[in-house]
């Protein structure tokens, strides 16, 4: 049983229609893998269809369970975003996390973009801020942002590609079912070269794209922070 948002039901009922039989089986198994069953479609179930103006397109989840809770880029091991030295060590330990609040704070004007250290945000004024992860979440979806991510399960690192594949069909008939309305992509990293390459319906939508968070100069790309900054993601 595929439990969503109702407003997201009958597209995502027939996107998950479209997976593999065989691979469907796997998922309703509900082993070996993570975010769980009832946890993969999250991102389903907290942001409906009509408040929906971007999906932001992950790769896969982390590749730790209690990482894995079925949002891209949102860490579940995570709590805290900042500490008394600037980022929290979970939030550092992150490399795309930790660039992405990098990046958000030289775009809301809290640094420069040159000076980025732990020293420097630990001296920010972060009273206005939010202060865990679930918050950014709900900021992310405040703004009509989905965060989806192509494969949306783990199992290990050589299946990457294999999840990534299998998802393919599910991707499709949702972007398929979503052509007309008013939504945007957000294609970080090679991801948006390997949508559009086998995704066609994906090239009917306006797309942001640029370099991935796990690069450095993703804090120091104009484009990004330009995109970035109305959304005002770190604001209680």
């Amino acid at each position: 049983m595929i439990e969503v948002d109702a407003s997201w039901q009958d597209i995502v009922l027939k996107a998950y229609k479209k997976l593999d039989p065989r691979y469907r089986e796997f998922l309703e198994k509900d082993e070996g893998y993570f975010p769980s069953f009832d946890r993969f479609l999250n991102a389903f179930k907290t942001l409906s269809l009509d408040k929906t103006r971007y999906i932001l397109f992950g790769q896969d989840p982390y590749p730790r369970e209690q990482s894995a809770i079925g949002y891209a880029f949102i860490d579940g091991k995570v709590d805290k975003i900042f500490s008394e030295n600037g980022l929290s060590k979970e939030v550092n330990r992150a490399t795309s996390l930790r660039n992405f609040i990098k990046m958000l704070l030289v775009a809301n004007g809290s640094l420069r973009e040159d000076e980025t250290s732990q020293e420097a945000i630990a001296k920010v004024d972060k009273s206005r801020f939010i202060t865990d992860i679930m918050q950014l979440k709900e900021n992310f979806e405040k703004n009509g942002v989905l965060l989806l991510n192509i494969s949306l399960i783990f199992t290990d690192k050589k299946s990457t590609t294999l999840h990534v594949k299998e998802f393919l069909p599910f991707i499709e008939e949702l972007l398929y079912n979503l052509r007309g309305k008013k939504i945007e992509l957000i294609m970080l990293g090679n991801i948006s070269k390997s949508i559009e390459k086998k995704i066609p319906s994906s090239q009917s939508f306006v797309s942001f794209k640029a370099v991935h968070p796990y690069n450095i100069s993703f804090i120091k790309e104009k484009s990004v922070r330009d995109f970035f900054a109305p959304m005002d993601l770190l604001l209680c």
